[in-house]
């Protein structure tokens, strides 16, 4: 630990907290043990919040307010990580580059309850001195005790007034205000600005930080979705809005034929599914299959309908998850663990249908991977796109002609959407031809999408649809 003493306004308040520690018990709230254990190893080992926080809440046997305290604690935090950096770099004096990191969790997590919940003060600031004290040094919990104090002395509504002062640009000023990154607030720019939209930017970041809903998927022909379980989905025709409770138990008990899904995952498998009838003997293929959702959705669609599906995921531990999704489904099939970009060599012309679900940022997925936002680069989009390009190119080789292929992305980035589709129409030419996607969209959803631009491609959004930012184009292979 290096040295956290100085001259700073906070630690005015050291003496008083040194009173408050003696008197209390050295207890932390098993939420805020659990919110910190994620929020700390996010950080440490790039840990997937969304799958790790179930484990942990789990493992702390935690009662449902508490789940739910711990729930909010740990996505609140790391969606708004960039604001409350600077807000805590402006109250403790110094970047927060020359804080420990451990400790620099804690204060995350303080500064939070402080600014964004209605947990009361004392309690935000005494258990995170506790928990400074458990991960830190001792000099550690008087620079916690003083830093959060002096957050604590001015409203939330100050605070934004006082970054937003000290930022560089408009762009800088967005993204401080809404906690994105610059690169991402001006990649969305671009995307909304290719339908017309770029008004809609600020309502965009909003819903970033808004905790979604709990979108559940019932598999066509084998569950049901019964008013009892939730809502209609707004455009899904397959699912629902989970009305409470735990949804792992309901996969379970429902051997998962009912399992959570996002709505938008869900229109775009059935936009492959349910762009033409289904004629009976044709062979699907979900390219990328990993974790299985989609994967689950077609074999579904698949057997209703009399064709077949195989299902490929490279990473044999994701492999493995397409493998446990697919049990749901009274059919069989493969799993294969080859690399995507040969399949056009390996099986040339041999797929009616292919979902290309590709490898991408997740930049669409915000709202819940909110931790995606700090860890990727735009150095991550260029190589994406290499692989993302190679897969299409492999995906059409495998595609019969008359075939139909999905190119599907979570992510709003150009260079990832619209640009792969139009470096493929260009490689391929008189070949492929796009389809009316967006006509698809619409001829299926249980209500009207509220869609723009080139009818060709439809980019879902979570401030307009509600749904994570999936993109989907159709393109079909023409006869030779």
């Amino acid at each position: 630990m290096s040295e956290r003493r100085g001259d700073t306004r906070p630690n005015a308040a050291r003496p008083n907290a040194a009173r408050q520690n003696a008197a209390r018990p050295n207890v932390v709230q098993p939420a805020r043990r659990v919110a910190y254990e994620v929020i700390a190893a996010v950080r440490e080992s790039d840990a997937y919040a969304n799958l790790l926080l179930p484990t942990r809440i789990q493992r702390a046997a935690l009662n449902t307010a508490d789940a739910a305290l711990a729930t909010e604690l740990t996505y609140g935090t790391l969606r708004m990580q960039g604001f409350y950096d600077r807000v805590i770099a402006e109250a403790a004096g110094r970047p927060v580059t020359a804080i420990d990191p451990a400790i620099l969790d804690v204060l995350r997590l303080g500064a939070h309850q402080l600014l964004a919940t209605r947990v009361a003060t004392h309690a935000a600031v005494n258990e995170s001195v506790e928990l400074a004290r458990q991960v830190g040094s001792r000099s550690a919990t008087g620079f916690t005790n003083g830093v959060l104090r002096a957050i604590a002395r001015v409203s939330a509504d100050e605070w934004r007034e006082r970054i937003l002062a000290d930022t560089t640009s408009p762009d800088d000023a967005i993204a401080a205000l809404y906690s994105h990154p610059v690169w991402v607030v001006r990649a969305f720019r671009q995307s909304l600005r290719q339908e017309g939209r770029e008004g809609e930017l600020e309502e965009l970041l909003a819903a970033d930080n808004a905790a979604p809903r709990v979108n559940m998927v019932a598999l066509p022909g084998l569950a049901e979705a019964t008013a009892e379980l939730g809502d209609a989905n707004a455009f899904s025709p397959t699912g629902f809005v989970l009305a409470g409770g735990d949804p792992h138990h309901l996969m379970k008990d429902s051997q998962g034929r009912l399992r959570v899904q996002d709505e938008g995952s869900q229109l775009a498998a059935l936009a492959l599914s349910r762009a033409r009838p289904i004629v009976e003997g044709e062979r699907w293929l979900d390219l990328c299959a990993g974790p299985g959702g989609k994967a689950a959705l077609l074999a579904a669609e698949a057997l209703n309908g009399g064709a077949t599906l195989v299902a490929n995921e490279v990473v044999p531990a994701r492999a493995q998850l397409v493998r446990a999704a697919l049990a749901a489904v009274p059919a069989d099939v493969p799993v294969w663990e080859m690399d995507g970009t040969w399949v056009g060599e390996d099986q040339p012309e041999v797929f009616d249908r292919i979902l290309l679900d590709a490898p991408c940022t997740g930049l669409g997925a915000l709202r819940r991977r909110p931790e995606a936002r700090w860890r990727k680069q735009p150095k991550d989009v260029a190589e994406l796109s290499d692989l993302q390009s190679a897969l299409i190119h492999a995906a059409l080789g495998a595609l019969k002609p008359g075939g139909i292929l999905a190119y599907v992305t979570c992510s709003p980035h150009i260079a990832e959407t619209r640009g792969i589709v139009a470096t493929a129409r260009k490689a391929w030419g008189d070949k492929i031809a796009p389809m009316d996607t967006a006509a698809v969209l619409q001829g299926l959803a249980v209500q009207p999408l509220d869609l723009a631009g080139d009818p060709g491609s439809v980019q879902l959004w979570p401030h307009r649809h509600g749904t994570d930012a999936m993109f989907i184009t159709l393109l079909e292979r023409q006869p030779d």
